[in-house]
């Protein structure tokens, strides 16, 4: 039975990852999850100086998920290289860093940081405001997706993976974009818009008012967008977007994802990527499936 995937040159043992803001650098949930049983383990978003993040409350619970507005604190791509990635390269996994900016000098500071480190992928978050364009995000606008991409890859020595918003009118549009400059690869979905207000006392449940609606509750649009944009595009797809088992992972790969990424499932259960591997392998045993590969996009 073969569980290994390949993105961009770069060989999985299965298809599945950490989502990004969920799983910390691994270092977290280390003491849970063998690193070394993932597919590949993606970082929690790394700027290139420490952002302090939002204001607090920051996190909320929701019908079959939750709200956040963490605003990616991190500590900086130089505390991030010297800390972090040291300890995850011990692991016999592949690693993902995910990479957010304000402006695009921001994302190639990072990336042409992460040029001398021994890291496999970058997954680029083109979900944060863009300054420079008065709050627009880079991933709404078709050119600048098609911009930063191309930017991108010009100074990236890993594959660079395209994480796409769910907050467009129509997400084939920028993920034609992405590929059009060269992306490597895309991963959806990003959270969603959302907000909760606090009747009794009359206030917004978050300090940022508005945050990313994540977990169950989103996956019947994950799948719908990346079958979209398997669709749409030749390059590989990372889906993500409130998968808790193994058969919702199947469900993604089917629709069209070659790799799988699990995250709000991680905040109930530590030990849910390593869960989500063994359903998968139990699906492939139970309906003889020999390749994982086969089931990419078998349904039309």
């Amino acid at each position: 039975m073969n569980t290994k995937i390949n993105i961009a040159g770069v060989e999985w043992r299965n298809p599945v990852t950490t989502a990004s803001g969920t799983f910390g650098s691994g270092m977290e949930y280390s003491q849970f999850v063998d690193l070394s049983k993932l597919g590949a383990v993606t970082t929690k978003g790394v700027s290139n100086i420490p952002w302090l993040g939002n204001p607090t409350p920051r996190i909320a619970e929701t019908q079959s998920g939750m709200l956040n507005a963490i605003g990616l604190q991190n500590p900086g791509i130089d505390i991030f290289a010297k800390r972090d990635l040291p300890f995850l390269l011990d692991y016999d996994t592949n690693v993902i860093v995910n990479v957010c900016g304000k402006t695009l000098e921001d994302y190639c500071e990072v990336v042409e940081k992460l040029a001398d480190y021994e890291v496999d992928m970058l997954e680029i978050n083109i979900s944060c405001p863009n300054v420079k364009e008065g709050g627009i995000t880079f991933g709404q606008n078709c050119a600048a997706v098609e911009n930063i991409t191309r930017e991108l890859k010009k100074r990236a020595k890993q594959p660079i993976i395209m994480k796409l918003s769910p907050n467009v009118t129509d997400i084939t549009e920028t993920a034609k974009a992405a590929e059009a400059a060269g992306a490597d690869a895309l991963s959806l979905i990003n959270t969603l818009t959302g907000m909760k207000i606090d009747i009794h006392k009359k206030a917004f449940q978050l300090a940022n008012k508005t945050g990313g609606l994540s977990g169950p509750a989103i996956k019947p649009i994950a799948v719908r967008m990346v079958y979209q944009v398997a669709n749409a595009v030749k390059i590989p797809i990372i889906g993500m977007g409130g998968i808790m088992t193994g058969e919702d992972a199947i469900e993604f790969i089917m629709a069209g994802a070659t790799a799988v990424a699990v995250g709000t499932a991680n905040f109930t259960n530590p030990m849910a990527t390593e869960d989500v591997i063994t359903g998968i392998e139990e699906y492939m045993k139970k309906y003889h499936v020999e390749d994982i590969n086969d089931l990419i996009g078998c349904v039309k």
